[in-house]
């Protein structure tokens, strides 16, 4: 077995969070490190200085001090998986199928990152404006935010006695709910809980924030009823300024979030999709199943 490791200070990426670093490192002239492209080699394969680099971008809490200890240690992870790598190659294990199989699902998940990146890298970014527009327009967020303390009554939607839960609502206490829909066989289960502004949904914020302490409000959509009990809140408000930071996240993540989905719509609409009927795709699914049909996206598979 044969290893070279190159000793350099030009194993650090040139991005602002290692320029602290590279003081701590050795002086190295400038031209020798532009010149090696390789960090190390093992049994003449090289691992490079990229390779290097990438995964000491990832490392957390590197300091001056100790910085040079850790360009050894991920070096010599780095050598140790190349060993790995070639004995695996050696016992065929690149030829496993659920090596291969794992391979490509790698492969895949890293195209489709390296395309959201590639689509994220074009929008524009949020600007301050834009922060301090959305703070002003969600005071029940940041100016006026609350901390609920909340009962809860859930149920299904299909049969729920909504207009029966109004009439109800702020005059029977939950417990004399509770027990009238025992009493109707209507399945629900309940919850107390905790929460701030920021931990409930958007849908439901607006209506809870006019909320006084005791008072109800049923909450529906497609799946489930909710009657949802404000049993007190507190007020505790974040300032613009300790909000600014997160808006503008949270902003260029809705953004990109958006953009995606448009950028999938596009793909989707302009590509040519089959499905196969999931009864034949399903493990359970026996091996004299009959043959299907692929199904083209917004066809009906065939009923037999």
């Amino acid at each position: 077995m044969k290893i070279h490791i190159f000793a350099s200070c030009a194993f650090f990426p040139k991005a602002m969070l290692f320029a602290t670093m590279l003081a701590a490192l050795s002086g190295c002239g400038a031209d020798k490190a532009a010149a090696t492209k390789w960090a190390a080699k093992v049994n003449g394969a090289e691992i490079s200085v990229d390779q290097l680099n990438g995964v000491l971008a990832t490392v957390q809490g590197i300091t001056p001090a100790s910085a040079d200890q850790v360009r050894r240690d991920v070096l010599e992870k780095l050598i140790e998986q190349q060993l790995a790598v070639e004995q695996a190659r050696e016992k065929k294990l690149d030829q496993s199928p659920d090596v291969l199989r794992a391979i490509d699902v790698a492969r895949r998940e890293i195209l489709a990152r390296a395309l959201r990146e590639h689509v994220v890298a074009a929008l524009p970014k949020a600007s301050a404006q834009d922060a301090k527009t959305y703070y002003a327009a969600h005071p029940q967020l940041f100016a006026q935010r609350r901390v609920y303390n909340l009962q809860e009554i859930i149920m299904p939607a299909q049969g729920a006695p909504v207009d029966k839960l109004r009439d109800m609502a702020d005059v029977k206490s939950l417990d004399d709910i509770a027990n009238w829909l025992k009493q109707q066989n209507i399945r629900f289960s309940g919850s107390a809980n905790t929460r701030a502004a920021e931990q409930l949904p958007l849908n439901m914020l607006p209506r809870l924030h006019e909320l006084k302490d005791g008072q109800s409000a049923i909450f529906t959509s497609a799946q489930t009823v909710s009657l949802v009990r404000l049993v007190a809140s507190q007020l505790a408000p974040i300032n613009e300024a300790t909000a600014l930071p997160q808006i503008l996240k949270f902003l260029d993540n809705q953004s990109a979030a958006t953009a995606m989905t448009a950028n999938m719509k596009h793909l989707k609409d302009k590509a040519k999709i089959e499905i196969v009927a999931a009864s034949a795709a399903t493990p359970e699914a026996p091996a004299t199943a009959p043959a299907t049909t692929p199904v083209k996206r917004g066809e009906k598979a065939s009923q037999g």
